[in-house]
């Protein structure tokens, strides 16, 4: 039967078109849908999330955790950081089985908000002061250039904040449906090749904006990344403005939005607008405006602004930028140059002063407070007070002097900081893994440390072969926390077959993906797994195919993209 067809009655001809189903609702305030359409939604309405933290001070810092809401323990505590950490000995079969509060600790993961990754030594030693005190000495560097602490106590957190926040430090909005911790070049200001010094843009969006309640219930998290330099992984945020030089106007920013990864990857659209420095605060307020009154609260996972973006297309999102929110026209301009190979500023670089900064790579970011402490000594030692976190769990130490570099270098090294790692400590990373993370299905930390070691000591024959490091990002669970879509090879944790016929932990494998020259999204092979006791082998065997095969100043993504299924098993 045709779509369109007729019927007969009495009265004559009736039309039988059929139409489409209406389209529901997707909870989008501009539209009118005020109510809310879940329980997140609804906890937002009932209650400001940035309201919890006199809760916390006044009555659970008192009562301990038994006495915490539990709207407040699993909602609104993220807005200041907060998550309840893994109960340990609980396998990642039983993830998605258990009760949130069957996965429960009576202990909390705790973001340190660090917008910029940068610290000054006098910061640093107070944030790895603290790990010691109330976190048993742990600390990690994650990828969004914050520190990650474990093992804290509700009844410590009116005293740690005290003490950050003393310091010029933070953790509001290091979580949460709300404007998370802003990335920036870990070079900014110092690097000879830099389009523009973004640090203004990000300290004034700091201070009009982190903590105002008009942003702290957005339909889900917002990442934001500013850069003079193409080295914050613009390509994959909610908003991103990266250094380019117009023709006419000279230094200034694009505009990039709806990036994401997660279960629905998406690389960033160009709005091919060039924003001058000291106006990307109205314009960044604009975009986060547009996601807060136009992004999807129906559905939690069509809730980032990656799916409006999607939807609506750059040419329109730009329109109501412009119309609705900014009331002005914003200036066309060029796209940023394109990197040749990722920049993770590991090494030794001369600064533009004269100076020069250590980059140095710890394994998957896993460090502690007490070489937090002993990092900010050594700095200090070397003349530099100035310390930087980069989007690859790696840390910098800034303004060194000539004479002072080897000395420094050799200070690092005994800190488990080398600024001269193998390319597979430079080129790893991990998320949080199941030994603390309620989502998680594997192991990762570890598994990070068990691979870097075992492919130094097995790949000694070709690693003078590998001239750029070949990024493995390990991932406890699908959300890619660790950028696994991104990866030279990324693996997503999972509960796979072995041989054996047993369930055992294991991974999704993504080969080939990468960002700049290489953006775009790694290749999966048809029913490929690899168990985690399988791994080293399988990295290893497919390092070695990719030497022996690869054309000259061939890029791994360019290999993985043209070579048979047989060579990357």
């Amino acid at each position: 039967m045709s779509a369109r067809a007729t019927a007969t009655t009495s009265g004559g001809p009736v039309s039988t078109t059929k139409r489409p189903p209406a389209r529901k609702g997707e909870g989008q305030w501009a539209l009118g849908y005020r109510e809310p359409l879940n329980k997140n939604e609804q906890s937002k309405k009932d209650d400001n999330p940035l309201n919890v933290r006199a809760r916390i001070e006044n009555i659970y810092a008192h009562t301990g955790f038994d006495g915490i809401d539990p709207g407040d323990l699993r909602g609104r505590f993220r807005w200041y950081g907060l998550y309840t950490q893994r109960k340990p000995g609980i396998d990642g079969g039983r993830t998605a089985t258990l009760e949130p509060e069957e996965l429960d600790d009576e202990y909390f993961m705790l973001r340190v908000r660090i917008d910029g990754g940068a610290v000054t030594t006098e910061q640093l030693a107070l944030i790895g002061e603290i790990s010691q005190t109330y976190a048993r000495d742990t600390a990690d560097i994650t990828d969004r250039q914050n520190i990650q602490y474990h093992w804290i106590r509700i009844e410590d957190m009116p005293t740690i904040w005290e003490k950050l926040e003393a310091a010029g430090l933070s953790t509001m909005e290091a979580c949460g449906d709300s404007p998370r911790v802003i990335l920036g070049s870990p070079v900014a200001g110092i690097a000879e090749d830099e389009v523009i010094d973004a640090t203004p843009a990000i300290d004034e969006i700091k201070r009009r904006y982190v903590g105002d309640k008009a942003f702290s219930n957005l339909p889900r998290k917002f990442k934001s990344a500013i850069s003079g330099l193409p080295d914050v992984a613009h390509e994959i945020h909610d908003v991103a403005f990266v250094g380019v030089d117009h023709p006419e106007h000279g230094p200034g920013l694009d505009l990039w939005v709806g990036g994401g990864l997660s279960t629905n990857p998406m690389i960033g659209q160009r709005l091919g607008t060039w924003v001058p420095l000291d106006e990307v605060p109205d314009v960044w307020a604009g975009v986060i405006s547009i996601f807060r009154d136009y992004g999807y609260r129906r559905l939690r996972h069509r809730a980032r602004i990656k799916f409006l973006v999607k939807d609506w297309g750059a040419e329109k999102f730009r329109e109501v930028l412009e119309t609705e929110y900014l009331k002005r026209k914003l200036i066309d301009g060029p796209g940023p140059e394109v990197p040749d190979e990722p920049r993770d500023h590991v090494g030794v670089h001369r600064q533009k002063d004269g100076n020069f900064y250590v980059g140095a790579a710890p394994i998957a970011g896993r460090v502690s407070g007490s070489t937090l402490v002993s990092l900010a000594k050594a700095a200090e030692r070397a003349g530099s007070r100035r310390i930087r976190f980069t989007p690859q769990q790696k840390v910098i130490v800034l303004d060194v002097a000539e004479s002072e570099v080897d000395g420094l270098r050799g200070e690092l090294t005994k800190l488990g900081l080398t600024s001269d790692p193998s390319p597979w400590r430079r080129g790893v990373m991990a998320c949080t893994g199941i030994e603390f993370c309620k989502l998680a299905i594997v192991e990762t930390k570890a598994r990070a440390v068990d691979l870097v070691s075992t492919l130094e000591r097995r790949l000694v024959d070709i690693t003078g072969e590998v001239t750029a490091p070949i990024s493995v990002h390990i991932n406890g669970c699908p959300n890619s926390c660790a950028r696994i879509q991104t990866a030279d090879i990324g693996l997503k944790g999972q509960i796979v077959t072995d041989a054996d016929g047993k369930q055992v932990e294991g991974f999704q494998v993504h080969l080939g993906g990468g960002l700049g020259l290489d953006a775009g999204f790694g290749r999966k092979l048809r029913g490929h797994k690899v168990t985690a006791d399988e791994l080293s082998d399988y990295v290893e065997r497919v390092v070695r195919n990719f030497v022996a095969q690869r054309e000259p100043d061939e890029r791994f993504a360019q290999w993985v993209g043209r070579t048979d299924e047989e060579a990357l098993r």
